[in-house]
C-alpha cells in the first residue's frame, strides 16, 4: 500500500497528503536555501520525524514495562553542513516528567531512544546527540 502522495503547487513548496488518513503537511524550503521558511522544511521533516519516533518508541517500551512517560517531550535541533548540504548533526534534547525514574527505566528509555527506527534508518555519518534530562 502506498504511504503517501506529495504534490508540488511551485514557489519551492510541497503538499503531502498521508494517503490513509488524509491528513496533509506542507512543506517550504528554509530561509537559507531561497525558501520563505514558512513550514517545515524537508530537512526539519527528517530532523522532527528523530524527535517524533524516540517519542513513540518509548510510549511503547514504558507501556511494555509498567511505567509512565507521558507528558515527555523532545526538543529538536537540526544543525546544516555544507558541501555537500545535508544535515550534519540532529540534536535531541529529551524531557521527562517527574517521576523518579528506576535505574532500569532510565536504561530502557535511553536505549529505547537510541534505536528507534528512524535512528537506525539515519546514514551513520549523520551525528545524533541525545541529551535527557530527567
Amino acid at each position: 500500500m502506498k504511504t503517501s502522495e506529495i504534490n508540488y503547487p511551485g514557489d519551492l513548496r510541497t503538499q503531502a497528503i498521508h494517503l490513509r488518513s488524509g491528513e496533509g503537511i506542507t512543506t517550504d524550503a528554509p530561509l537559507d536555501n531561497e525558501g520563505k521558511g514558512a513550514f517545515f522544511s524537508p530537512t526539519d521533516l527528517v530532523a522532527t520525524a528523530l524527535g517524533c519516533c524516540i517519542i513513540t518508541v518509548t510510549g511503547i517500551a514504558a507501556r511494555h514495562h509498567n511505567f509512565n512517560v507521558d507528558g515527555m517531550k523532545v526538543e529538536i535541533t537540526k544543525i546544516m553542513t555544507d558541501n555537500p548540504r545535508r544535515i550534519g548533526e540532529i540534536v535531541a534534547e529529551l524531557y521527562y516528567p517527574p517521576n523518579n525514574y528506576t535505574d532500569r527505566e532510565r536504561q530502557i528509555i535511553e536505549n529505547t531512544a537510541r534505536t528507534c527506527p528512524v535512528s537506525k534508518s539515519l546514514h551513520p555519518d549523520l551525528k545524533q546527540t541525545l541529551i535527557f534530562h530527567y
